[in-house]
């Protein structure tokens, strides 16, 4: 009888034991975890912490609306930095790079072989329909690509021989050297051949003046268009971020971000960088009416 009071005391005890092992290691480990927790949010506060200055970036008028969403989100997370930037044009932000002028160079066109071969290198950010806009009240809908050329170049003049009423077509376009201008001039076929009845240096421009006059047509970044204009569709697909993902609308070009090769960023340029080309911005970069390339 004592043998088996004695034999169920033990067992109990064993048992007891056992819980109060597990109890302990469920405790460590808890403990563990939240340190490891506790460790990492420390580690990636005192990263941004750490961070600070400025970053430049300088170019395409296009990118005013992405690059600036995506500059306000770094800078919140980063409350050390700045980012700043100057909306000159393609070919100049290109330049203040080869110039080291700026950190990071905006372009809405592909590099240039002499530009390529200048040591320069460039990252696609997003991709960008380009619009054809007319004023609201135009009746035409549509261009075919063919057409759309021959408007640019002058051998179709008037809006009545593309199904509008009876005035002189007014092209207004781009200055040289515009990411804007030479995408549509690629995609059209009419390079150095368009009969600008007006040259403007950005995009906002160009939209307020095709807004103020019934016979303009001109090209805009479609993440700008506005209701004091109408985009058109060609050859009958309508602009949008869908058409522009799948291919279907044909003028289109990318957005890309162009530093020099071989030159190191700063700490901070170098962080905005890895950002803004990371996956985790893709809805940033949609808000701003253009297509991620990281997603």
């Amino acid at each position: 009888m004592k043998k088996r009071i004695f034999g169920a005391i033990t067992a109990a005890a064993l048992i007891v034991g056992m819980f109060a092992g597990c109890s302990n290691n469920a405790d460590s480990t808890a403990t563990t975890g939240a340190a490891d927790t506790t460790l990492a949010s420390e580690t990636t506060a005192a990263t941004s912490a750490a961070l600070s200055g400025t970053v430049t970036t300088d170019g395409s008028t296009s990118m005013q609306k992405v690059i600036g969403s995506l500059g306000e989100a770094f800078q919140q997370a980063n409350s050390g930095v700045t980012v700043t930037y100057n909306p000159t044009g393609s070919s100049s932000g290109i330049k203040a790079v080869q110039e080291g002028r700026c950190d990071i160079g905006l372009a809405s066109r592909a590099l240039k072989d002499e530009e390529k071969q200048s040591g320069l290198e460039s990252t696609t950010l997003a991709l960008d329909g380009i619009a054809i806009v007319v004023h609201p009240d135009n009746p035409v809908s549509d261009l075919d690509l063919e057409t759309i050329g021959k408007i640019s170049t002058g051998e179709i003049t008037n809006w009545k021989d593309v199904g509008g009423a009876d005035g002189e077509i007014v092209l207004i376009g781009r200055e040289a050297g515009s990411g804007t201008r030479d995408g549509f001039e690629s995609i059209t076929d009419t390079k150095d051949a368009c009969k600008y009845r007006q040259e403007l240096t950005s995009t906002g421009d160009v939209i307020a003046t095709v807004s103020q006059n019934p016979n303009a047509i001109g090209y805009a970044s479609l993440s700008a268009v506005k209701d004091s204009i109408k985009a058109l569709t060609v050859g009958g697909v309508a602009p949008s971020e869908a058409t522009v993902q799948d291919g279907s609308y044909v003028v289109q070009r990318p957005f890309e971000l162009i530093t020099k090769a071989g030159t190191q960023l700063t700490a901070e340029a170098q962080a905005f960088f890895d950002y803004i080309t990371s996956a985790e911005v893709a809805e940033i970069i949609t808000s701003a009416g253009v297509v991620p390339v990281n997603n």
